[in-house]
């Protein structure tokens, strides 16, 4: 595995000889032990949890989050220290790391991530997951799923698929249209709508624009959602047009399940796209534990699932989902994840631009 210039070469009869000391200790040696994990909704479905509980012998107490500041706040809370693992996407994580709120992962520790796909071995190659720190190149993260944030849309209620992102401001499907309640993605999507060139990069009167813009939004849409379930449960009750999906083909996945006739797009400014990877936290108990975990992900129960039961991707086999000439814009750091955070609620409360913009 090629990780930021160099690679780990492991002799094959050492690594089977770990694979079978990890099997003989994993039971015993985490025996007394809990792991802490913090997940998105239909990551670590029961099973799987029940399944790592009798491997290691240790107890899982598993959090769910559903945006990205909530995954924030939890973390940061108390250094780190109230979680040993988590999910998160390769632009959030940037932040953690700049705060010294996880630890680097070895990849050499988890056997799984040699069944991955090339282009998810390759860590150094994926943007954010390895950082050189005292002249070393080290791994903070290890993929697991990832997806596009395209467009749902009824059948019944358009004519033909909906081709720009504007259509989620078009005051035909007011009151029809469900968007994400969270403050990140919402600026990125208006700064999309806009033609700003970097959607994650807004500067100066940009600012404004995207608030006006998303003073629009709340005014046209019936709702924002926050859990994929909620958004499903929304848009089959009211007989919603038009939805930005935020977690992509998981919810794509849930209607057509549910019996909604819909389809989904990426519209011609393109899809935000998120590659969400396990990360260990600084304050990780039992790392040997952690690492445990992830590899007990990477197998094909839980990569499975994903696929089966949630409709995503897993970093194992290829998707189906997409095309080649569809446009994927990759998730990146944001110029301030807090200010977009605070606008977003002023927005999302009701207040008007002026008061928006305020200090």
């Amino acid at each position: 595995m090629s990780l930021g210039g160099f690679s780990f070469r492991l002799v094959p009869v050492l690594v089977l000889a770990a694979g079978i000391l990890f099997g003989l200790l994993a039971g015993s040696a985490h025996a007394s032990g809990v792991l802490r994990v913090l997940a998105w909704p239909g990551y670590a479905d029961e099973e799987v949890v029940r399944s790592f509980e009798r491997v290691s012998g240790a107890r899982v107490e598993l959090s769910i989050v559903d945006s990205d500041e909530s995954l924030w706040q939890k973390v940061s809370a108390n250094g780190g220290r109230d979680f040993d693992v988590m999910a998160v996407n390769t632009a959030e994580l940037q932040r953690y790391i700049a705060a010294g709120l996880v630890q680097p992962v070895d990849p050499a520790r988890i056997a799984g991530t040699r069944r991955q796909l090339p282009r998810f071995r390759q860590l150094s190659e994926i943007p954010g997951l390895v950082h050189v720190r005292k002249g070393r190149a080290e791994a903070y993260a290890i993929p697991y799923t990832y997806s596009t944030m395209g467009l749902i849309y009824d059948r019944r209620q358009f004519a033909a698929a909906p081709t720009s992102i504007s259509a989620l401001w078009d005051p035909r499907y007011q009151g029809r249209v469900l968007a994400y309640g969270g403050g990140t993605h919402s600026f990125s999507l208006a700064a999309q709508s806009l033609g700003v060139a970097s959607p994650f990069r807004l500067q100066g009167g940009q600012w404004a624009q995207a608030v006006d813009r998303l003073i629009e939004l709340r005014r046209n849409v019936l709702g924002f959602y926050t859990r994929p379930e909620e958004s499903v449960r929304l848009f089959l009750r009211h007989r919603t047009a038009l939805m930005f999906a935020n977690y992509g083909l998981q919810q794509l996945h849930m209607l057509r399940a549910a019996g909604a006739d819909v389809g989904y797009v990426i519209p011609r400014e393109g899809a935000l796209a998120w590659l969400d990877c396990w990360a260990i936290t600084r304050g990780a108990r039992d790392v040997a534990l952690a690492h445990a975990w992830i590899d007990h992900l990477l197998g094909d129960t839980a990569s499975g699932l994903l696929v089966r039961r949630q409709g995503l991707a897993n970093t194992l086999v290829e998707s189906d989902a997409g095309g080649p000439a569809d446009r994927i814009v990759w998730l990146a750091e944001v110029e301030d994840a807090a200010r977009r955070e605070r606008l977003w609620a002023r927005i999302h409360s009701g207040d008007r631009a002026q008061r928006v913009l305020a200090p």
